[in-house]
C-alpha cells in the first residue's frame, strides 16, 4: 500500500471508532437502554432480491412471533441496499449504520461480498455482525465480531461427496458458480468423493452473474459422467440450471443429479416442476422437515407475510433463528448498552431447537453446527418436496484440502469465470438472474 493510501485508511479507521466510542446510541436514556436498533444489510433491488425478500420473510415472522420489545427496548430494524455484489457499497453501508446510526447489532448479508466487506467495520466498531445467509467458509474468521447462523458450504457438500463414493458412483462431473461459495462447496465435495475413491472427469465453473447454462450442460452429457454435482445460487439461476438440463436430456443420458439444497430451493420447486423429481441433494433445511417446531414456523410465515408470499425457505429460516439468537443476547445482557465483547461470549456456545432441527454455535469459530439431512425430491399429497432420508448430525465445517483447493481435471476450468461458447445450441435457458450466497 502506498503512504498516502495507507495514512487514509488509518485515518478512516481512527474516525470509525472514535465516532463509536464518544457517542451513546440513538434513542439512549442515558443509562444505556432506549431504542435497540439492528442494522441489515441486503440486495433489496437488482438480480439477487429474492434473498432479501426470505430473509426480511424470516425476520418479520420471528418480530410478529415474538414481538417488537425485548428487555423493555424496542426493536428497530434499519433496511440498507446493497444492490448486490457490490462490496464497497456494503462497506460504505455498514460505516454508516455503525457510525451515523450506532447501530447494536449489524446483520442480514445474504451474499459473501457484503459479508466480507463489512468484516472490518464490526471490528472497528465492536459491533456484533449476525450472518443470515452467506456461506462462503471463511467469513467468521474475518472479524472476531461474527457470528453465523446459516450454513457453510463445505458443511452441506462434504457428506455429499462422501455418500455418492458410498453409493456406486463411479465418475462425476462439477458445475459451480464461480465465487467463494461455489468454490468452498466444489473443493468440499470433491475432496469427500476422490478420498472415497470417486473420479472427477470435469470440473466447469459457470460466471456467477447472469450465467448462460445450456453450453454447460452439454458439456457435462457430452463428459458421460454417472452424475453430476451441482451448485448455483438459489433462486432464478437453479431454475435456469434445470431447464437446461431438462432440454439437454441430461436425466435421460443416465446422468443422475447430486446438489447442494440451493438448487431445489423450496420457494422454487413448484416453478421447477417434475424435472426435480428424483434429484438428491444434501442440505439443512426443507419445508418437509417433520417436527413440532418446523409446523410452527411454517404457520407462522404463512400469517406473518401472506400466503402470497409462497414457502420459506433456508434463507428465511436462518434469519428466524438469527433473531433468536439477538434476542437471547440481549434479554441475557439487560436493557443496557450492548456490549461487543460480552454479546459475542454470549454467542459462543449458544444452542436450541430451530425449525430445522438442532443448532449450535461453535464457541471456538462462532459458526453454526447443525444436522445436515439427504434429500430426494418425491411428490407429498401432489406438491414435490425435498423428502429427508438420512441425517448427518453435528456437522461442523470440515477442514479444506492440504494446500487450498483439491487437484482439478485436465480442462477444468480453475480460474476465472467458464465462458460458454457464442453459440450455443438453439432451445437454450434464457440469462438467469438469481439469488445467492
Amino acid at each position: 500500500m502506498s503512504h498516502p493510501a495507507f495514512l487514509r485508511a488509518a485515518v478512516t479507521a481512527v474516525a470509525l471508532v472514535g465516532a463509536v466510542s464518544c457517542g451513546k446510541k440513538a434513542g439512549d436514556d442515558g443509562k444505556g437502554g432506549g431504542t435497540l436498533k439492528l442494522g441489515v444489510i441486503l440486495s433489496l433491488s437488482g438480480p439477487f432480491a429474492d434473498v432479501a425478500k426470505q430473509i426480511q420473510g424470516g425476520i418479520k415472522t420471528y418480530m410478529k412471533q415474538h414481538g417488537d420489545t425485548v428487555a423493555g427496548r424496542k426493536v428497530e430494524v434499519l433496511y440498507r441496499d446493497s444492490t448486490g455484489m457490490a462490496g464497497e457499497v456494503s462497506k460504505r453501508l455498514a460505516q454508516e449504520l455503525v457510525v451515523t446510526e450506532k447501530v447494536d447489532f449489524l446483520t442480514g448479508f445474504g451474499l459473501t461480498p457484503e459479508a466480507l466487506a463489512a468484516a472490518p467495520i464490526a471490528t472497528e466498531g465492536k459491533t456484533p455482525m449476525v450472518i443470515m445467509n452467506a456461506a462462503t467458509a471463511i467469513i467468521t474468521s474475518k472479524s472476531p465480531y461474527i457470528v453465523r447462523f446459516s450454513l457453510t458450504l463445505p458443511q452441506v457438500s462434504a457428506p455429499l461427496g462422501d455418500w455418492a463414493a458410498k453409493n456406486g458412483i463411479k465418475k462425476i462431473a462439477t458445475l459451480v458458480s464461480d465465487y467463494g461459495p461455489g468454490h468452498d462447496a466444489e473443493a468440499a465435495f470433491i475432496k469427500a468423493f476422490t478420498a472415497g475413491g470417486g473420479e472427477i472427469i470435469d470440473s466447469v465453473r459457470s460466471p456467477p452473474q447472469n450465467p448462460e447454462f445450456a453450453a454447460f450442460a452439454q458439456r457435462i452429457k457430452d463428459a458421460h459422467p454417472d452424475a453430476v454435482f451441482v451448485f448455483v445460487p438459489a433462486g432464478q439461476q437453479s431454475v435456469a440450471v434445470m431447464k437446461s438440463f431438462q432440454e439437454r436430456g441430461i436425466a435421460e443420458a443416465g446422468i443422475k443429479l447430486l446438489c447442494t439444497g440451493d438448487l431445489l430451493d423450496d420457494h422454487q420447486l413448484a416453478t421447477i416442476g417434475d424435472a426435480a423429481l428424483g434429484a438428491i441433494s444434501t442440505h439443512h433445511y426443507s419445508v418437509a422437515h417433520d417436527s413440532p417446531e418446523n409446523k410452527a414456523f411454517l404457520d407462522a410465515y404463512r400469517d406473518a407475510n401472506g400466503a402470497e408470499a409462497g414457502l420459506p425457505n433456508f434463507m428465511s429460516v436462518a434469519a428466524y433463528d438469527a433473531m433468536e439468537g439477538i434476542y437471547r443476547v440481549v434479554q441475557k445482557l439487560g436493557s443496557g448498552k450492548i456490549d461487543a465483547d460480552k454479546a459475542m461470549e454470549i454467542f459462543k456456545g449458544m444452542s436450541f431447537t430451530s425449525p430445522r432441527g438442532p443448532i449450535m454455535i461453535d464457541p471456538e469459530t462462532r459458526d453454526i453446527v447443525q444436522t445436515v439431512y439427504l434429500r430426494k425430491v418425491e411428490k407429498a399429497n401432489g406438491e414435490l418436496r425435498n423428502v429427508e432420508q438420512q441425517a448427518f448430525p453435528n456437522m461442523k465445517t470440515p477442514a479444506p484440502a492440504p494446500g487450498g483447493e483439491p487437484p482439478r481435471p485436465p480442462g477444468g476450468e480453475a480460474k476465472g469465470s467458464a465462458e460458454p461458447p457464442k453459440e450455443p445450441a438453439k432451445g437454450s435457458a434464457e440469462p438467469a438472474k438469481g439469488s445467492g450466497k
